[in-house]
């Protein structure tokens, strides 16, 4: 772009240097012309001159020279006029005007008759004269009209190179335009360039530009659609639109590894009892429309739950999965659950109050994913045994006693953590194919009065709960930016943070965060913001300012937990992110699943030719890191490599 802008302004320079040089040049000529044809005029008027004294040689009329020449030599405005003949003077002329700068002309006065006498008289002896004459070019002033005439002429010349070199540089911008347009095309900024159609000349190539373009875009978005149809028919129930079995089993493998659960959650199985007769018997499109509206109601039930699962097991029996939720919840939970499902018109149905039953199985931490789905499976027999629809959950006493907390108790325990500032940082490698460490993301704990470390899995919901989420993620930033890279100049580590929804729709905390970036611009560059696929899908328009803004700021900008739900990748393109990381449930054993090679084969194909780096994260085996690798995966994190270690 630069190379072209520059072209321009030599072009430009080149047309204008040449037109003036013309210019110059025409008038210089025409000087020149003028000077020769005065000084040829005035060289005319002496020969005339000589001509007429020529005929004036006899003695006679040498003595009548003061009756005309004085006229005649006043006239030519002489000077100076002297006659000789053999150095005796006969006729002397001054000019008694002031002086001037003159030419001196002297010449020899041939007779107007041969001398054909060898014995011809002294009188008749050669006749010479000197003149002098002022300089053709030498006049008093230029009058009015001939000022008039030169400025006319210059302001005509002055008007016509200016034009013409608008013209030009206008000629020209068109260049410049498609060279602005194929910079961004080169840069991968596809958007931009479609947006920049300006006035590119030539237009055909313009237009051509454009045409491709909004083929590109079509293309993308069709790549889009297309892979997002593979991942549908992979993880997704045709009939419903939900996860299906094999998306439960990848969603409770991401929850769980060899040690068991990570957080305390529920599983609840829902049945809906003699669902197949009930379609033999009555209208199908009917019962799918009382399904579709009890799915419908059951998803709006769960958006008030953050990283819930809902999926079919079978024809008739639904998972839902709600990590992250106490045990007093649950049952409210349940409660709502089996309301929307009795809200639900049955028409035509014989047993209606005993078609849905409900299995709970409330998990801890460290609980095994096969037994957790045996006792949910118990529970619902338990429920179908009662003989009415209803709920049943055995107590076993498996409630976190961290996580058992009342709200009063955690809103209290969370500001006296702010307050004195007990926020512990940690921090895992990320490193890429080649065993170099490309960043560290960072997690965070706070540590109680005892001195104990509460995990985020149990704080983070809580602090949700009681609207301190960006109060912590704050000096979460704080300790990164201050303790970690302001301390110590010399540290080129970069960082990962992760922001939830309320932070990043916080107008105190974007504030704050904007104020901080300007004032620390040398950090911003260290930083990456990461934030959650679905959170960000769910949210698009009102994030996409603050993430611009991040952006812009210099800060990279990383979407995590990318396959966790089953949505078009457009996203990731329209908000800019650098850095896509895939969810635990993708990664793990994907050596030995077929269907999560394609998700990653169809993602990486679909940012062909961006320059968004795929990472993984949760990667615990050798098998998992060679098969990502070959995939095209360009850096992971994970038990593999390193545990998280404290920082601060």
């Amino acid at each position: 772009m630069k190379a072209t802008v520059l072209l321009t302004k030599k072009l430009t320079g080149f047309w204008l240097l040449s037109l003036v040089a013309m210019a110059f040049i025409f008038l210089l000529t025409a000087v020149f012309s003028v000077m020769q044809l005065t000084y040829k005029q005035q060289q005319q008027q002496v020969s005339q001159l000589s001509a007429i004294l020529s005929q004036h040689q006899t003695p006679a009329q040498l003595q009548q020279l003061d009756l005309w020449l004085p006229q005649l030599l006043s006239a030519y405005q002489a000077q100076q006029f002297v006659l000789t003949r053999q150095n005796d003077v006969l006729y002397r002329y001054d000019n008694p005007l002031p002086e001037r700068r003159v030419i001196r002309y002297g010449r020899a006065i041939l007779p107007a008759t041969p001398i054909t006498s060898l014995s011809a008289t002294s009188d008749q002896a050669e006749l010479r004269f000197e003149l002098s004459l002022p300089r053709p070019l030498q006049f008093n002033q230029i009058s009015g009209y001939g000022g008039l005439i030169l400025l006319l002429g210059l302001t005509a010349i002055a008007i016509f190179v200016r034009w013409g070199y608008l013209w030009l540089a206008q000629q020209l911008e068109g260049v410049e335009d498609l060279a602005k347009r194929s910079h961004l095309i080169l840069s991968g900024d596809y958007d931009k360039a479609l947006a920049e159609r300006g006035h590119g000349r030539p237009r055909l190539i313009n237009r051509a530009l454009t045409q491709l373009l909004l083929e590109l875009d079509d293309a993308q978005k069709q790549r889009a659609r297309f892979d997002q149809v593979i991942r549908s028919n992979t993880f997704l129930d045709p009939a419903t639109g939900i996860g299906n079995r094999l998306f439960l089993k990848n969603r409770l493998d991401a929850l769980s590894n060899n040690q068991g659960m990570f957080a305390p959650g529920v599983l609840l199985l829902l049945e809906m009892e003699d669902l197949d007769l009930l379609q033999q018997e009555h209208d199908e499109l009917a019962v799918q429309e009382m399904l579709s509206h009890t799915i419908n109601d059951i998803n709006q039930l769960l958006n008030n739950y953050a990283n819930s699962i809902f999926s079919r097991r079978s024809y008739n029996q639904f998972a839902i999965v709600v990590p992250q939720i106490s045990l007093a919840d649950v049952e409210k939970l349940v409660a709502k659950l089996l309301k929307v499902c009795l809200a639900q018109p049955l028409e035509g149905l014989v047993n209606r109050d005993d078609f849905f039953h409900i299995g709970v199985a409330y998990f801890k931490v460290g609980d095994s994913k096969e037994q957790l789905i045996e006792e949910a499976e118990m529970a619902l027999r338990a429920a179908q045994f009662q003989g009415a629809s209803g709920w049943f959950m055995y107590d076993k006493g498996a409630v976190d006693e961290e996580f058992a907390r009342g709200s009063v108790r955690w809103r209290s325990f969370l500001e006296y953590a702010l307050v004195n500032k007990r926020v512990v940082i940690y921090s895992q490698a990320v490193l890429d194919s080649d065993g170099v460490e490309h960043h560290r993301e960072v997690s965070s704990r706070l540590r109680d009065s005892k001195g104990n470390l509460v995990r985020a899995t149990l704080f983070l919901p809580m602090a949700i709960k009681c609207g301190l989420t960006p109060q912590i993620e704050r000096q979460v930033i704080e300790a990164v930016l201050f303790d970690l890279l302001g301390s110590n100049p010399q540290n080129t580590q970069r960082y990962s943070i992760n922001l939830s929804l309320d932070t990043l729709t916080s107008r105190a905390f974007i504030r704050w965060f904007k104020t901080t970036l300007l004032e620390y611009r040398n950090l911003a560059s260290k930083l990456i913001i990461e934030v959650n696929e679905d959170i960000v899908v769910n949210n698009i328009e009102q994030l996409t300012p603050t993430l611009n803004m991040i952006s812009k700021m210099g800060a990279s900008l990383c979407v995590d937990r990318v396959g966790q739900q089953v949505v078009s990748m457009q996203y990731i393109t329209s908000c800019k992110f650098d850095i896509i990381k895939l969810h635990r449930s993708i990664v793990r054993q994907i050596h030995l699943r077929q269907e999560n090679q394609l998700f990653v084969r169809s993602l990486i194909g679909g940012l062909y030719r961006s320059e968004v780096q795929v990472f993984a994260e949760a990667i615990e085996s050798f098998e998992e890191w060679q098969t990502l690798k070959i995939l095209g995966v360009s850096a992971g994190q994970g038990s593999l490599f390193s545990d998280p270690v404290q920082e601060i």
